[in-house]
């Protein structure tokens, strides 16, 4: 079955970085797009990045344009999120999703506090 497994986040203080892993299994990973989004409590889940398949085309939330750099290592069924320069207002639970034609997936999410 489809897993997807998020790692990586914990307090950091302004300024500082994180690295955010998923770890998938269960399907084809180098055949499909994958995303990360992050959710405040009372707020809608929001798109923070996107990867193509093979990693050559990504996009950014403005939110995080220049601080944040998706990648991904399909020989590991991994997905990654470096996370520059944060602010407190990038506190959040961060998920990684996959979406397949009949159905989406999300991780259990990880989440990062930023605050000093």
């Amino acid at each position: 079955q489809v897993q997807l497994v998020e790692s990586g986040g914990e307090l950091v203080e302004p300024g500082g970085s994180l690295r955010l892993s998923c770890v998938t299994s269960g399907f084809p990973f180098r055949g499909y797009h994958m995303s990360w989004h992050r959710q405040t409590p009372g707020s809608e889940r929001e798109l923070v990045a996107t990867i193509s398949p093979l990693g050559g085309n990504t996009t950014y939330s403005d939110s995080v344009k220049g601080r944040f750099i998706i990648s991904r290592d399909n020989n590991k069924n991994t997905m990654y999120l470096q996370m520059n320069s944060l602010k407190p207002d990038d506190t959040a639970v961060y998920y990684c999703r996959l979406r397949l034609p009949n159905r989406i997936y999300w991780g259990q999410g990880t989440q990062v506090t930023v605050s000093s």
